[in-house]
């Protein structure tokens, strides 16, 4: 029997499922690409039932702006807003079919899914729009088989079939969403920085360091500009009661420390729920 939360169905899930999702960096380069899977091994290994979510690899999304761009003559307009957002929506595609492939050649079976095969629905403009439910059966299914599922983030498909993809940095809010509409289910966040921080650590190194937050805590970090974690994610998170553990694609496999999110009092029971003791 499901529910709906915030607008997601939440289905029953495998027991211990984590939801994963990789920043663009953590997937720069074949070495990272490598690493992001090794990750996901051992957690298949150790019989933990486990969705990746991923970015586009590096500046991807930057550079197909650019090229859009140049083609269009300017900013997109209106009249190739479709064709240009079918353009963003192969970065993290690319990332997704890549991933899978890096976990083949571990022994691991995975499937690369678009968004909208991921069960992610959306709604509203191309390059804006929002997600207005998830249908997990696909991810239940695979994930049934023993398969990881690879999920493109920051986008979904909207009423018309068409894919659409989410503001920028959508791909955290597509995590959460899955995460929520798996139970709900704990979520990392893979990222280039090591754990929350007061301010953005890249443009202030002297900014004061988390390890563990509320959700409440989270989402004002993220309003305020602290750049770990999408502000709409944040919210999603908080909303959903998704547990979240934000580290560096450089952490060890098997502690990743960083920074835990959690409802007041609920640290405890999140971890015991399948966050600590298990490679990651």
């Amino acid at each position: 029997m499901s529910t709906v939360v915030g607008g997601l169905r939440l289905a029953p899930a495998p027991r211990r499922t984590l939801v994963v999702k990789f920043g663009g960096t953590s997937l720069g380069t074949p070495a990272r690409m490598r690493r992001a899977a090794l990750r996901l091994e051992a957690l298949a290994r150790s019989g933990r039932p486990v969705v990746a979510v991923v970015s586009a690899m590096g500046r991807r999304t930057d550079g197909i702006l650019a090229w859009a761009g140049q083609v269009c003559g300017g900013p997109p307009s209106r009249a190739c807003s479709r064709a240009v957002d079918r353009a963003l929506a192969t970065g993290e595609e690319l990332s997704a079919a890549l991933l899978a492939a890096a976990l083949g050649a571990a022994g691991v079976r995975a499937q690369a899914l678009r968004g909208g095969e991921a069960g992610i629905e959306v709604e509203g403009p191309y390059g804006g729009a929002r997600i207005r439910e998830v249908r997990p059966h696909p991810l239940l299914s695979l994930l049934a088989q023993g398969v990881v599922p690879v999920v493109a983030g920051f986008q979904g498909r909207r009423p018309d079939g068409e894919t659409a993809t989410l503001e920028r940095g959508g791909s955290d809010i597509s995590a959460v969403a899955l995460a929520g509409a798996l139970g709900p289910a704990p979520c990392h966040i893979v990222t280039d920085v090591d754990a929350v921080y007061a301010r953005d650590p890249r443009l202030d190194p002297g900014a004061p360091r988390f390890a563990e937050l509320t959700h409440e805590a989270l989402v004002r970090l993220a309003e305020a500009g602290a750049r770990v974690v999408h502000p709409g994610a944040a919210r999603l998170a908080h909303t959903l009661g998704v547990p979240l553990r934000v580290y560096s694609f450089r952490a060890p496999l098997g502690r990743p420390g960083g920074t835990r999110v959690h409802t007041p009092g609920g640290a405890p029971a999140a971890e015991a729920a399948g966050v600590a003791g298990v490679p990651a």
